[in-house]
């Protein structure tokens, strides 16, 4: 499986998102809206606003692009866990992946490549909100879960019955990852647009 998905994965480039890529990126996340309990949104949010979405993040952290051949197959990016300041040194995790490129191992690609960036922010705490049931249907099964726990998450807690889609209750999992030592006086954030394009290059490789 591990030799497949890295045949499969073969050529990809993660790479910066940039606001252009906003539509093509937008595209990918329209079936998780429309088909899916994965995300808890109820409507397509048109260009503009994901576009929005994206500038905020890009203020301060990193939104990665999974492409081949010009062509964007998935994307990650990490945004504020909480907006009081003891919370600076955490942030929440969330990836998308084509859906014809699932289980090809560039989700993986692209959280370790997210991980990099943000340790040289100096964030310690990977926080990831996933959606959740002990029954899975055809609108959300375990994956998510799954997934995290192979990239070191571990379960942090649960909301039972706090996502209501499809007609459906959902519950919702936090998971969590430690990438840094909680030291007495941690190094402040680092902000993502500080990163210069040489650290850029050397973090993604």
């Amino acid at each position: 499986m591990e030799k497949m998905k890295e045949f499969l994965s073969c050529g990809i480039r993660i790479r910066p998102a940039v606001l252009q890529d906003a539509e093509e990126m937008l595209q990918i996340y329209v079936p998780y809206v429309e088909k899916t309990a994965i995300t808890f949104e109820y409507d397509v949010p048109d260009v503009n606003e994901f576009k929005e979405r994206m500038r905020g993040i890009l203020q301060k952290y990193p939104w990665l692009a999974a492409e081949r051949n010009g062509e964007i197959l998935g994307y990650a990016y990490a945004g504020t866990f909480k907006d009081r300041a003891a919370y600076a040194w955490a942030v929440e995790t969330s990836i998308y992946v084509s859906e014809d490129h699932r289980r090809s191992g560039i989700g993986g690609r692209l959280y370790r490549a997210l991980e990099n960036i943000l340790a040289a922010q100096n964030i310690l705490n990977l926080n990831a909100c996933i959606a959740y049931s002990d029954d899975e249907d055809i609108y959300l099964t375990q994956d998510s879960v799954r997934f995290h726990e192979k990239c070191g998450y571990h379960l942090a807690g649960r909301f039972h019955r706090c996502g209501y889609k499809f007609e459906r209750w959902y519950d919702m999992v936090w998971m969590e990852k430690m990438i840094g030592r909680h030291a007495g006086h941690p190094d402040p954030v680092r902000p993502f647009t500080e990163i210069g394009e040489q650290e850029m290059r050397e973090l993604l490789q």
